[in-house]
């Protein structure tokens, strides 16, 4: 990923500050270790190549083995990843490599648990831009790993228009004609609150629909009126409780915030053990 070890290097600048004073009391200079992180939750372990990044960053020479497999469901506890070097690097990068694990396998995690509520009914779960600044591209593909599907990466490079959007542009309908003519080849999307936003919508050519806030009843009746003249997102509040009763309702996407902003980290352990 670009810019990989500019992030690394900002969350280990982050922690060690002047340096690692309770490893420079205690821990001899020149010592040697194996440190070993373990899963010790089910779920999805994603982010090897950011936590391997910060124990490179500290010992060049690090041997680094990955014990399991990323993108796949695996059953706590497990090993995940063996770094072996100098015992100051891996008691420095610990809990930088532990931080970034553990958030991206949350969000890989809590991903899976959401694919799998929706599993057989057609719909496909989306991620949004809910991220914490700076990690996005990161997180998006924890998304991916988790087998749930990107939305726009940014304000570049998709259309949507949005209720803000609309209302300064005169309405749904010359918003989505205005932004047709400026970027003609760009994805377009458009938030729909109300039946009336739907068909102003799909007058303006949109291909595809986000209806924001309605409940399973509204969704299935606005399934039934598009009648496949469009695609169509279902957002807001989504949660793993009620995603299933959504997707039913014959949505093609469901976005849902909480993939990325509010994943709980997946429970993760780093042990050491001294080398001859």
């Amino acid at each position: 990923m670009t810019g990989l070890d500019d992030i690394v290097a900002r969350a280990l600048a982050e922690d060690l500050g002047a340096g690692d004073v309770t490893t420079l009391a205690t821990v001899p200079e020149g010592a040697h270790a194996v440190a070993t992180i373990t899963q010790k939750a089910d779920g999805v372990v994603f982010g090897l190549d950011v936590a391997e990044a910060a124990f490179r960053a500290l010992d060049g020479g690090v041997a680094l083995e990955r014990l399991g497999a990323e993108g796949t469901w695996r059953q706590a506890p497990a090993p995940v990843l063996r770094a072996t070097g100098a015992a100051h690097a891996l008691l420095g990068a610990e809990r930088t490599a532990l931080n970034f694990l553990g958030r991206l396998s949350g969000v890989a995690t809590l991903t899976a648990r959401c694919v799998q509520a929706v599993e057989g009914t057609g719909a496909r779960i989306l991620d949004t831009r809910k991220t914490t600044p700076g990690l996005r591209a990161l997180e998006k593909a924890a998304v991916a790993a988790g087998g749930g599907l990107n939305h726009r990466a940014g304000l570049h490079d998709m259309v949507l228009v949005k209720e803000n959007h609309a209302a300064l542009a005169g309405g749904v309908g010359e918003a989505v004609r205005a932004a047709r003519r400026a970027f003609p080849d760009l994805s377009l999307e458009v938030e729909c609150r109300t039946m009336e936003e739907v068909d102003e919508a799909l007058a303006a050519g949109a291909p595809r629909l986000l209806l924001d806030n309605m409940g399973p009843g509204e969704l299935r009746a606005a399934v039934r009126h598009v009648g496949g003249r469009a695609q169509l997102e279902a957002s807001g509040g989504m949660t793993l409780d009620t995603l299933r009763a959504h997707a039913e309702t014959g949505v093609d996407f469901i976005s849902v915030g909480a993939l990325t902003h509010s994943a709980p980290a997946l429970d993760l352990s780093l042990i050491l053990e001294a080398l001859p």
